[in-house]
C-alpha cells in the first residue's frame, strides 16, 4: 500500500534532479563576452607575412599553435554528419580539444542528407562564438549558408570551401581537401590520413588561428 508515495518520491526526486542539471547548464540565449586567445601562436605559424591574404595557405611549423587557448566561457558548437571513420575521428578531436579547454560544447548532428542545410541553421541558431565542421557532406551547405551570416565565424575540419568568405577558416592536409561535390574528391584523398594525432592537431592548429584573428583562410596540415 505505500508503493503510491514510493513512486510518488521518485518522481519528485527525478524532477528535481533534472531541475538541478538545467540549472547548472550555461543559459546561451544571454550574451557573453567574446572569447579571445590565451597566449601567442609561434613565430612559424604565419611565416613572413603577419597578416596573410583571404583565401590563402598558411603552412605553419608543427606545435606553433601550441600555446594558444581560448579563453573561459567559449562558446562552441560541434557541426557533424556521417559516420564515416574520418568524421568519427575529428568528432572525438573536437570533444577531446573541448574537454581539455573547458570549452562549453554543444552538439548538432544532421539526420540525412535531406537535414545537412537545416542542421547548419540550427547551429548557428544557437548563436555561438565558433561552429566546428566536421564531415566532407556538411561543405556544399555551408557554402550555401556562409556567405549570408559574415558575423558568425566557422571552422571547416579536414575539407574546404572552394570560395570561403573571411568568416570561414579550414585546416586541410595531402589526403583531405574535399571541397564540394562540384569538384569531386581530390585524386590524393586518403581516409587513413585523418589518424587521431592530426585530428588533434588540425583542431587545435584552427582554432588558434580563429582565436588569434587570422579567418578566412586554409591551414594546411602536413607537418605536424
Amino acid at each position: 500500500m505505500h508503493r503510491p508515495l514510493q513512486a510518488a518520491a521518485v518522481t519528485t526526486a527525478a524532477a528535481l534532479a533534472l531541475l538541478a542539471g538545467c540549472a547548472s547548464g550555461t543559459d546561451w540565449s544571454r550574451p557573453h563576452p567574446r572569447p579571445s586567445a590565451i597566449g601567442a601562436l609561434g613565430a612559424g605559424f604565419i611565416g613572413p607575412d603577419e597578416s596573410p591574404a583571404p583565401e590563402s595557405t598558411v603552412t605553419p611549423d608543427p606545435g606553433s599553435w601550441s600555446k594558444v587557448r581560448p579563453s573561459d566561457g567559449a562558446r562552441v558548437v560541434l557541426l557533424t554528419a556521417g559516420h564515416d571513420r574520418p568524421t568519427k575521428t575529428l568528432v572525438t578531436a573536437v570533444k577531446t580539444w573541448a574537454g581539455d579547454e573547458d570549452v562549453d560544447l554543444r552538439t548538432v548532428t544532421a539526420a540525412g542528407t535531406a537535414d545537412l542545410l537545416p542542421a547548419v541553421v540550427r547551429a548557428m541558431d544557437l548563436h555561438p562564438d565558433l561552429v566546428i565542421s566536421a564531415g566532407n557532406s556538411l561543405v556544399d551547405p555551408l557554402a550555401t549558408v556562409t556567405p549570408s551570416h559574415l558575423d558568425q565565424e566557422f571552422l571547416v575540419v579536414g575539407a574546404e570551401l572552394a570560395e570561403p568568405t573571411h568568416n570561414v577558416t579550414a585546416v586541410d592536409w595531402t589526403g583531405a581537401s574535399f571541397r564540394g561535390e562540384g569538384l569531386g574528391m581530390s585524386s590524393a584523398y586518403d581516409a587513413a590520413s585523418f589518424t587521431a594525432a592530426r585530428c588533434a592537431a588540425a583542431v587545435r592548429a584552427g582554432t588558434a588561428a580563429v582565436l588569434s584573428g587570422h579567418t578566412g583562410i586554409v591551414v594546411w596540415l602536413d607537418r605536424f
